[in-house]
């Protein structure tokens, strides 16, 4: 990684130069989700076609991200409540441009036993940074429904699949 970024916390969330935030609701119990975000981090690219590869380290207090393209990332958890919040901080990466960024996951309870998942991406960045992904916005949300979808249909799978052993 040729480059460290700047440690912000939990609050970066509120407070970045560049806030988006996308939402969807699925059937899965925040229970299921958190589960999948958390705690099977390897399963990410069965999901999150961006995602390459992703491990959990230093006993799970970050993790090792690859994105296709190349962008490579070590991660700090900056929150992982059940049911409620999974977040982290970019610390490394070798992404050109980005000075912070935080990626918050929140988890509230929707419908019969569903859930609605608001995904929060935070950054601060140089200018062209921040120009490129105000412009990449649509592709962006795209990418969170698209894997928020699959991650909901993942977890009905697995689940119709213990039910059935």
């Amino acid at each position: 990684m040729a480059r460290r970024l700047k440690p912000v916390g939990l609050e970066f969330t509120e407070s970045a130069p560049l806030r988006l935030v996308f939402a969807r609701e699925v059937s899965a119990p925040p229970q299921a989700v958190f589960r999948a975000l958390a705690e099977d981090v390897a399963g990410w690219p069965e999901w999150f076609s961006a995602v390459t590869l992703a491990r959990p380290t230093d006993d799970g207090a970050g993790r090792d991200v690859r994105l296709r393209g190349g962008t490579r990332m070590r991660e700090t958890i900056l929150a992982a409540d059940p049911d409620a919040v999974y977040a982290y901080r970019v610390d490394e990466t070798n992404a050109p441009g980005i000075r912070a960024l935080v990626e918050e996951w929140r988890l509230t309870p929707s419908g019969i036993g569903g859930t609605r998942v608001q995904w929060t991406f935070a950054a601060d960045g140089v200018a062209a940074f921040r120009v490129g992904l105000r412009l990449g916005r649509a592709g962006l949300g795209r990418a969170f429904r698209d894997a928020v979808a699959a991650l909901d249909r993942r977890i009905a799978a697995n689940s119709r699949d213990s039910r059935a052993s």
